[in-house]
């Protein structure tokens, strides 16, 4: 892959990064605490808690995107970006602009897909 492409790839995959920590930020700064005081009755504090339990659940799923994007930039240092790790084959660049963080072609990537559907 060329130079160019992988700093390319770099700067999307740090912006990605930056917003998801960003967004962790402002999720432990305003939206994980709860003032009994706001909240007059059980509805609004069951409600307000229903909530807060999405918003860990999602910043957990964010957690999980961020160590894929934390694998793909060290790929990049390795020289190994843009490898599928399964048939070791070369991912290509559209792929790679829809998803950087991707570690399958798109075959493999279809392959796991069937077999997860099948034990599913």
């Amino acid at each position: 892959m060329k130079k160019s492409d992988l700093k390319r790839f770099r700067k999307i995959l740090e912006a990605k990064r930056d917003a998801i920590i960003k967004n962790a930020s402002n999720t432990m700064a305003e939206d994980m605490t709860l003032d009994a005081n706001d909240l007059p009755d059980e509805m609004d504090l069951a409600s307000s808690e229903g909530m807060q339990s999405f918003t860990f659940r999602l910043r957990g799923r964010e957690k999980v995107f961020l160590e894929k994007i934390d694998k793909a930039l060290k790929k990049i240092d390795e020289n190994t970006f843009g490898i599928c790790e399964e048939c070791e084959g070369e991912i290509s660049v559209k792929r790679l602009e829809a998803r950087p963080e991707t570690t399958l072609c798109i075959r493999c990537k279809e392959n796991q897909e069937r077999i997860e559907k099948d034990f599913a």
